[in-house]
């Protein structure tokens, strides 16, 4: 009975430590608390579905090299068959007709081929390192692409979020504007109008804010999207403008280096596969050389429940040599695609580096503009901040009209959600300059 209890304690600890473990593995697919853009991306670099094709993908390429390889080792083979004649082959002997041959048969085989040479185990031989470096290289370009991906649906996150905040801010400037316009028009010092008008302003508001909400739904479940993040969790993201802020400069002298984008590495990594093309198909004029070996049981008796009585095997090696001697040109027009496909590769190679250099100019341009215009809104915020702040004290005051607050506050908003855009602009152009340097690190 002690054993059995002891099973059974086994047993249910057992099963509580997989629970749990199991639990551990859920925990893990959820965000608990906020979420800063570095935890987003390690998140993403291990959720992401794209990303996790490309790795199997690369598992796929290994086991595959793995496969080709194995026809350099010596293949075994046995076969059995089993056979019964109704009717015995009939030969002539001596101007006679004999049937030959026992009517029950059966034999055993066992084969033994050892490849010397073959110019597709060569092939596989000589590029099983390229195809490897290949397929790492589409899982990094793979990686930088989701980086690229998840950092710009964070900052559209971050975006949506900021102009939520600063209509909230709108929303309750305009509510004290109503508030005391309408408390001047029961006094009567001002007229309806300045009334209507702050209603007219707050009602825009309220919609715009409804809008922007609705806009931060959608860029979540984009973020959600590029992160693989299950869509019905909550995810609740967390930034420090300070920080982003300081974050901004890039070093804008760096030379590009073709060789540090995974673009260019894969085209060479390809042209490399395209050279070991060529060379497979010299070696269409070169023999095949093999060996093989076969021992053979064979069983033969009229009578079925004595067939296999008596054995008479049988067992032989060779080495079989396969040489090509005409196959109608076949083979030259073969080596000449090859020939024109690395040339063309080269054109590639080429082109992107064209590509590349336009795309580096293109991106520090953009990122040099957005970074003057942040600069250019960030004293343009201070301004329009004082000129709210006075015209708001000259309109109590009776010194102003409550146009010139509305057209005040309206510059202020406006000015607002153009900083935080030139912001995230200038956080993203970055992303674009770092991409065409190569230099993206996850």
């Amino acid at each position: 009975m002690w054993k059995v209890f002891v099973l059974l304690l086994i047993v249910l600890l057992t099963g509580k430590i997989c629970y749990s473990q199991s639990g551990a593995v859920t925990d893990s697919d959820t965000l608990s608390g906020t979420a800063t853009l570095p935890v987003i991306v390690k998140y993403a670099l291990s959720h992401q579905p794209a990303l996790r094709q490309a790795l199997i993908d690369e598992e796929i390429t290994n086991h595959t090299i793995k496969s080709r390889l194995s026809e350099w080792f010596p293949q075994l083979n046995f076969n059995f068959n089993i056979q019964h004649n109704f009717q015995l082959p009939v030969s002539i002997f001596q101007g006679n007709p004999v049937q030959l041959g026992q009517k029950n048969t059966s034999s055993g085989q066992f084969s033994l081929t050892q490849t010397i040479f073959n110019r597709d185990v060569l092939l596989a031989s000589s590029t099983a390192g390229s195809l490897t470096e290949q397929s790492r290289q589409r899982t990094i370009s793979t990686r930088i692409d989701l980086v690229v991906n998840v950092s710009k649906a964070f900052f559209a996150v971050l975006l949506s979020k900021q102009q939520n905040v600063l209509l909230d801010d709108d929303i309750r400037r305009l509510a004290l504007s109503q508030q005391d316009t309408y408390a001047q028009y029961k006094s009567g010092v001002t007229d309806k109008t300045d009334y209507e008008r702050a209603s007219v302003a707050l009602n825009n508001a309220r919609a715009a804010k409804k809008q922007a909400s609705e806009a931060l739904k959608t860029s979540l479940a984009f973020l959600k999207e590029q992160m693989g993040y299950p869509s019905e969790r909550n995810l609740a993201v967390q930034y420090d403008t300070t920080r982003m802020e300081s974050e901004l400069q890039i070093d804008t002298t760096q030379v590009l280096n073709p060789e540090n984008r995974i673009e260019y590495q894969l085209l060479r990594t390809q042209r490399s596969l395209l050279q070991s093309n060529i060379n497979y198909n010299y070696w269409s004029f070169l023999p095949s050389l093999s060996a093989f070996g076969n021992y053979n049981l064979n069983y033969l008796n009229n009578n079925f429940k004595g067939l296999y009585d008596h054995e008479y095997p049988s067992s032989f090696i060779g080495v079989q040599l396969s040489f090509p001697i005409f196959q109608g040109g076949k083979r030259y027009q073969e080596i000449r695609i090859a020939q024109l496909e690395l040339s063309r590769s080269d054109f590639d190679i080429a082109n992107l580096r064209d590509i590349m250099n336009t795309q580096y100019t293109e991106a520090l341009a953009s990122y040099k503009s957005n970074l003057n215009t942040y600069y250019v809104l960030k004293e343009n915020l201070t301004l329009a901040n004082d000129v709210y702040n006075t015209i708001q004290l000259q309109y109590r005051a009776g010194v102003k009209t409550y146009l010139d607050v509305i057209t005040a506050e309206t510059d202020l908003r406006t000015t607002q959600i153009n900083y935080i855009n030139a912001l995230f602009q200038v956080l993203s152009s970055k992303l674009d300059v770092q991409r065409a340097l190569g230099t993206i690190h996850y």
